[in-house]
C-alpha cells in the first residue's frame, strides 16, 4: 500500500506526528540479565531489543591466536511482527521489513563491531552476542547496534567510544502519493528515525558513528563524529550532484549523536548506582 504523504506537505508532520528531525522515544537499560556477562534492553519507538553477551571465553577449535572472535545470533520472535510468521535464526530468506536476511544482518553486525572492539586483548577467545527482537517497528539494524554497544559495555569489553546508529530516509515533498517506483522528477526531504511503515515505502539508510580525535581539518583534541557503519537499505534517488544521499547521511549522523547522548546517560546512571 503506498504511503500517503499529503499530511507532511501541509503540516510538515509525519504519520506519527513527528517532525523531520525528531527521534522516537528511546529508552535503554543495562545489566537486565544477571546470569550473563553483559546485557541490555533497548527500545527505539516500538522496536524493542534484548541483547546478552557471553564471554570472553575459550574459543572453539583453533580460533584466532591474535584476537577474540565475535559471534552474533539474532532471533526475531513470531510475536514481534504483525504477520506472526515463525523464522529461525538460520533463515536466509529476505525479510520484507528490512530487505536483508538473517545471515546478512548478522554479518553486518559482526563486521561493524569487530574493528571497533579491542579484541586483541583476548586472543583465542570467543565473544557471543545474542539478540532477541521482542517488537519490530523499523530501525532494526540501528537498534541492534545500539543494544550491542550497551551490552558490551556491561560485559567490560573495552572500546574507544560508543558505536551508535540511526536511520534516515527521504520523503517526497511535492507528490501526494509516493511509491517505490515513482522517484523520477520528485523533490525529496530527509527524515530521521523511520518507522516500519515508512521503511516499506521510502528509501532509507542506516549510519553508525563513533567519536574520533584529531580529525582532518579539526582543531587538535576536538572530538568529531566518524562514520563507522553505513548500510544503504534500499534504492535511493541521488538527485542533482548526490544531494539526496548527502542530506540523508547528515541527518543520520545527527540522529546517532542524539542516541549517543541517551546511551551515555544510561551508562552514567548505572555507574552511579554501582558506586553507591
Amino acid at each position: 500500500m503506498p504511503l500517503d504523504s499529503s499530511l507532511y506537505q501541509f503540516s510538515l508532520l509525519r504519520t506519527d506526528g513527528r517532525r523531520w528531525n525528531e527521534l522516537r522515544r528511546v529508552t535503554a537499560s543495562i545489566s537486565t540479565q544477571p546470569s550473563t556477562d553483559g546485557s541490555s534492553l533497548l527500545s527505539m519507538g516500538n522496536t524493542t531489543i534484548v541483547c546478552t553477551v557471553q564471554g570472553p571465553r575459550e574459543g572453539r577449535g583453533q580460533g584466532n591466536n591474535s584476537a577474540a572472535t565475535l559471534e552474533t545470533i539474532i532471533t526475531i520472535h513470531p510475536f514481534a511482527q504483525t504477520d506472526r510468521k515463525r523464522r529461525g535464526k538460520n533463515d536466509k530468506r529476505v525479510q520484507r521489513v528490512i530487505l536483508i536476511g538473517y545471515q546478512e544482518l548478522q554479518t553486518t553486525l559482526t563486521s561493524s563491531l569487530s574493528p571497533h572492539l579491542q579484541t586483541h586483548l583476548y586472543p583465542r577467545s570467543t565473544i557471543t552476542l545474542t539478540h532477541h527482537v521482542l517488537s519490530l517497528d523499523g530501525s532494526l539494524l540501528a537498534a541492534l547496534l545500539n543494544a550491542s554497544t550497551l551490552a558490551l559495555i556491561d560485559a567490560g569489553i573495552p572500546m574507544p567510544s560508543l558505536l551508535c546508529a540511526c536511520t534516515a530516509g527521504l520523503i517526497p515533498k511535492t507528490s501526494t502519493v509516493y511509491t517505490s517506483n515513482s522517484t523520477d522528477g520528485e523533490v525529496f526531504e530527509p527524515v530521521l528515525d523511520l518507522t516500519g511503515s515508512e521503511e516499506q515505502e521510502l528509501p532509507f539508510l542506516t549510519a553508525g558513528t563513533v567519536v574520533g580525535m584529531d580529525a582532518v581539518g579539526a582543531e587538535e583534541g576536538q572530538k568529531t563524529d566518524k562514520v563507522a557503519t553505513l548500510v544503504m537499505e534500499s534504492r535511493c534517488p541521488l538527485g542533482s550532484d548526490g544531494r539526496n544521499l548527502e542530506a540523508m547521511l547528515a541527518v543520520a549522523i545527527d540522529g546517532a549523536k542524539q542516541v549517543r547522548s541517551i546511551l551515555e546517560d544510561c551508562v552514567r546512571r548505572r555507574g552511579e548506582r554501582a558506586m553507591r
